[in-house]
């Protein structure tokens, strides 16, 4: 007996997991979220999900730290990388996906990592205390 056809799974989305408790990120994710087509990708705000929406793979802690971006195929990324791969996944800002490209060399990532990490560093002056 032929297996009947099966029903096409949804399509995956990318997953942005951001820091809504600080006020810098949150006023930067919204602005990609005002977007058009920022429906091409998921946000959570690790903030105030539960634990079960950041998956097995990301402590809270991790994701309140810095930017994590999980690819459609589960492929978890952090910081740089993860801005990186948000800017190539919303159609609304076709320079960022451009400049995403133009970025995405190993020695750059490492450079913007280090930048972001000074960021990260002055964020917790803004950030409350959790």
């Amino acid at each position: 007996m032929p297996t009947p056809p099966r029903e096409p799974q949804p399509a995956h989305r990318p997953t942005v997991y951001f820091d809504g408790a600080c006020p810098v990120c949150r006023r930067e994710i919204a602005v990609y979220q005002r977007g058009a087509g920022a429906e091409a990708v998921c946000w959570v705000d690790a903030s105030a999900c539960p634990p079960e929406a950041l998956g097995g793979d990301l402590p809270r802690e991790q994701a309140l730290a810095r930017l994590h971006l999980r690819q459609a195929d589960g492929r978890l990324v952090r910081g740089a990388a993860a801005f990186l791969a948000m800017w190539t996944a919303l159609p609304q800002h076709p320079g960022l996906a451009r400049l995403a490209r133009v970025l995405d060399r190993p020695a750059l990532v490492r450079l913007l990592d280090l930048a972001y990490g000074g960021f990260l560093r002055l964020r917790r002056l803004w950030r409350p205390a959790r």
